[in-house]
């Protein structure tokens, strides 16, 4: 498929699918008239990159991990270490933490909001007047 059909399928601009292959994160072949031709796993592929940079990785990390990642047929890659494997865990728990610092402050903004929820039911039944 080529670069416009791929960016549709996957909802990801022409400019970041070259981006992608300027950082050896997707690969494509040429037709004889120079134009990029991608298969049918690009579509995957492209998917997965996106969700590991929405998870705060950075074009690196990603270059190392996606060689690690299950292939299309199912089967995992053999390119693993042991080192990337506590690199992607120090993220994994850097996500974690993230994730309970929102949730803190999730809490307290319910807090607040039923604070100022309850005011303002105590201000409309006191009347325009206050009382």
């Amino acid at each position: 498929m080529r670069i416009g059909e791929l960016a549709r399928r996957s909802g990801v601009s022409e400019r970041s699918l070259r981006y992608y292959e300027a950082q050896g994160l997707l690969t494509s072949e040429r037709t004889p008239g120079g134009h990029r031709d991608y298969g049918e796993w690009a579509v995957d592929r492209v998917i997965r990159i996106q969700a590991l940079y929405a998870a705060g990785l950075n074009s690196k990390k990603i270059a190392q991990l996606l060689p690690c990642m299950r292939d299309g047929d199912g089967t995992p890659s053999a390119s693993a270490t042991p080192r990337l494997v506590d690199e992607l865990t120090a993220e994994r728990d850097r996500l974690d933490r993230m994730i309970a610092d929102l949730v803190r402050s999730r809490d307290v903004l319910d807090g607040i909001i039923g604070t100022a929820s309850e005011g303002l039911g105590a201000a409309a039944l006191s009347g325009p007047g206050g009382g």
